[in-house]
């Protein structure tokens, strides 16, 4: 090194105990001795050892200072996270409070920490940010974790999380054999997805359709789901990796075309978007955005079109129809809304025709016209557009409004068998748009209070209406009202999707993710409902085949896994963060992100009390295995435990496990307790201990019924689990990939009677690990279908079926275990 040492290193190696010290002093009268090259030599290597180990030292001691400067700097963040969160949580009820009369301002996965865009600019942030900690960007994963150490010695395994280290205890029995990077079991189980519950009408559009099989086809989160009410069966498209925005059904009804988004690796398009894999149906073109085009009985992928021509996702797709299809336009969410024109059947891509700009404004819809193989509309914010495809070009002519009303949106359009276009507005009017023209023909005024979501022209010429008023209306085909109006319960929201069912049935799909059947003489009855907003709370039920789920929404659902529908339903007013049965399944417990959990009866619906604790998200709630206590984790940092009496209908407070400060002599504060908020926690079997998670990646342990930290964690180590919820244990040592940051993963349980683990991340991915997964990387099944963070997932008490639900995606999935006798692993 280059860098001279400091003064006092000099001294020390001049008259350091062992160091050179220099010449002796003459005697008087004496000669002085000689002075012979090797000594000067030997004094000269002397003083350079000795410089080195001085600074080997220094830098020794620097390197421990950083170190100690990194754990400090995390503590640090954890308190600005928390900070910036409370800030958050404070302009969201602010917020909250403003948008009463009108919207509500809906917390999500980031609003309870930081507040992000919800524009799709933003999107890989929301979707992968992490599920504890504020403002985590996507680069933040790619901080390689650094490796497990292991003292055999003491037993202790050290792992570390965006640099902070965690003390591991291995348990007595496994203390001679254990190897940390040693071969771990496949995992005993595997699964299949049996139901998805669930649609997604929020924010997209004609997206239900019913086939000749007699099944309605429609999709939430990644999956597509084909679905015979008849039979109460359902199958499911599985090639999608992320968010499906759109859905095409050819002219022979057998074909179906579905187009994603970018996947959670493949956000910045811009920047990948020349060099697309060379292979269409490699795992890498999964990641990018989209069109699929597959078969409906075989669930077959026929071609993966527009891998590196669509930049963000695809907002709307129609087949042609006047030449049989052979045509398919998609329309890119990009700036610059891109409208492409595929020979989709040519080659496993396909082949683009052309690529045009569409519009500077949102598209809402695209169609080919029936009779005219040349002509495509389409339709959104401030425009309807004609176009004609003609020799390889397409020339473009503006919807022209004259002097009448000029709509803000277009919200919908379709074609008369004549060729006409009807479009739907904002302003809840009705326009007819002559074949080969772009001035307006007709206009019925008020054909809804507010906007046109959807228009069915059927085969007899007769036209229906959905609107966001919440009425389906009937029209003959000159646009004359029959009368038949349907009026849709606002529990169910607003038409988004009016389709034929068969014979004279209507399949409707709402704005509340909800999908209804019925006519215009009978009323219409839910086939698919689904939540909302984000979805959080997952507690199945102790007894029989069913479990709960409560979101942001504010609506908890009680669902039977074998009958496929909803027991019942209750709107607890409040946004519901987590929930727990009790031991005997009479009781369940429902926390909100106000602090407050409120005691209900599981079959009455019948609320026996409500408690606070704190002003902070109640993330977590577990009873003991004895059914004589209750857990509640909260977001602000503590853990209060309360007695349970009368039934599981009374509480009592016992104390609150919480963050003290003690001040030793001559020592500075150290804290005392979780120092971030408690994310997950277990009771031990013999319902006397506690084991606990938090946002800053600490496992800790107390006694419940002192409510005290156990300083000794090292005793902690034999002591058996009722649960396995925690994601920082010894037991789950495994389940962490390689170069993950701590928060990547939400979620985790174990099954009740197998050696069975499951995982939910950040990428919408399920993972199975045979239990415990002790060994670093342990092997794994990994499952698909979510398209958004998972947040929950459990075992049915007979561990014949795991549940598993999606943040914002809204999905709850129902899996079935079975045997994993030939299943491959990763």
């Amino acid at each position: 090194m280059s860098e001279e040492p400091p003064q006092g290193a000099n001294n020390r190696m001049f008259n350091g105990p062992g160091g050179y010290r220099g010449a002796p002093k003459m005697v008087l009268g004496a000669s002085p001795p000689p002075v012979t090259i090797t000594k000067v030599f030997d004094a000269w290597n002397e003083m350079i050892e000795n410089e080195n180990q001085s600074l080997r030292d220094r830098v020794a001691d620097l390197e421990k200072k950083v170190h100690e400067q990194t754990d400090e700097i995390m503590c640090l963040r954890s308190t600005l996270a928390d900070v910036l969160r409370r800030i958050s949580t404070i302009e969201g009820a602010r917020a909250l409070a403003n948008n009463h009369a009108g919207g509500r301002a809906t917390p999500t996965k980031d609003t309870v920490r930081l507040r992000h865009n919800n524009s799709d600019s933003a999107r890989d942030v929301s979707k992968r940010a992490s599920s504890y900690l504020p403002g985590r960007s996507p680069s933040n994963t790619q901080i390689r974790a650094k490796e497990a150490q292991y003292n055999a010695e003491e037993g202790i395994i050290k792992m570390y999380l965006r640099g902070r280290p965690i003390n591991l205890y291995v348990p007595t029995p496994m203390r001679e054999t254990y190897v940390p990077n040693g071969p771990s079991s496949s995992p005993p189980a595997k699964l299949k997805l049996e139901w998805v519950y669930g649609y997604r009408g929020r924010d997209c559009r004609n997206n239900v359709y019913q086939l000749p099989t007699g099944e309605i086809v429609y999709f939430v989160a990644a999956v597509v789901v084909l679905y015979n009410v008849e039979d109460q069966m359902q199958r499911h498209y599985l090639g999608h990796t992320d968010d499906i925005k759109c859905l095409a059904v050819h002219p022979n009804k057998l074909l179906i075309a579905t187009g994603q988004t970018a996947g959670h690796d493949r956000r910045d398009a811009r920047s990948w978007r020349l060099n697309p894999p060379s292979d269409p149906l490699s795992p890498e073109a999964e990641e990018w955005p989209h069109i699929r085009v597959w078969d409906s009985v075989s669930l077959n992928t026929l071609h993966v079109i527009g891998i590196s021509d669509i930049e963000r996702s695809v907002a709307c797709l129609a087949f042609s129809k006047a030449d049989g299809g052979s045509l398919l336009v998609a329309v890119d969410e990009a700036p610059d809304h891109n409208m492409s024109v595929w020979d989709w059947s040519r080659g496993e891509r396909g082949y683009k025709l052309l690529e045009t700009k569409c519009s500077a404004d949102q598209v809402l819809a695209v169609d080919f016209s029936p009779v005219d193989r040349s002509t495509i509309i389409t339709c959104g914010k401030n425009h309807i557009s004609f176009w004609n495809y003609e020799s390889g070009m397409l020339a473009k002519r503006m919807g022209i409004f004259e002097n009448r009303e000029r709509p803000k949106y277009v919200t919908s359009i379709s074609f008369t068998d004549a060729g006409n276009v009807i479009s739907g507005d904002s302003n809840g009017n009705l326009l007819i748009w002559q074949r080969g023209g772009n001035t307006v023909y007709k206009m019925v005024r008020g054909a809804h209070d507010g906007p046109v979501f959807s228009i069915l022209v059927q085969k007899d010429g007769g036209i229906i209406t959905g609107g966001k008023d919440g009425r389906i209306v009937e029209w003959d085909r000159d646009l004359e009202r029959t009368g038949n109006v349907i009026e849709i319960p606002e529990q169910y929201g607003s038409p988004r999707v009016v389709t034929s069912g068969r014979g004279s049935q209507l399949v409707v799909g709402t704005t509340r993710n909800c999908v209804l059947g019925g006519t215009f003489t009978f009323p219409l009855r839910p086939v698919m409902q689904g939540h909302t907003e984000e979805l959080w709370a997952l507690a199945p039920h102790p007894g029989h085949h069913q479990f709960l789920t409560a979101g942001y929404d504010r609506t908890c659902y009680l669902w039977d896994t074998m009958a496929h529908t909803i027991v019942w339903s209750k709107d607890i007013g409040e946004h519901a963060q987590s929930a727990a049965f009790s031991n005997n399944g009479e009781i369940v417990i429902i926390g909100t992100t106000s602090g407050r959990w409120f005691v209900m009866d599981s079959e009455t619906r019948e609320m026996y009390s409500q408690h606070q604790d704190g002003n902070e998200p109640i993330q977590v709630l577990k009873f003991s295995p004895n059914g004589q206590y209750l857990a509640v984790g909260s977001r602000d940092n503590n853990i209060y435990i309360y007695q349970v009496s009368e039934d599981c209908r009374k509480y009592t407070r016992v104390g609150r496990c919480q963050a003290k400060v003690r001040r030793a002599r001559y020592q500075s504060a150290s804290s005392v307790g979780h120092s971030s908020f408690v994310t997950h926690l277990d009771w031990s079997a013999d319902s006397q201990f506690l084991q606990t998670n938090s946002g800053d990646y600490e496992l800790l342990f107390w006694n419940a019924g002192l409510c005290r930290q156990i300083a000794q964690t090292s005793q902690m180590r034999d002591v058996e689990w009722a649960t396995q919820s925690c994601t920082l244990t010894f037991a789950t040592l495994g389940i962490w990939p390689e170069g993950t940051d701590g928060t990547d993963i939400n979620t985790c349980a174990k099954a009740n009677q197998m050696d069975l683990l499951a995982t939910g991340d950040d990428f919408g991915k399920i993972k199975l690990f045979a239990s415990p997964a002790c060994q670093q990387r342990a092997r794994c099944l990994e499952y698909g279908g979510h398209s958004s963070h998972v947040t929950a997932v459990g075992f049915l008490q007979d561990d014949s079926r795991m549940i598993s639900t999606g943040g914002r995606d809204t999905a709850v999935m129902q899996w079935v275990v079975s045997s994993n006798s030939s299943s491959s692993h990763r």
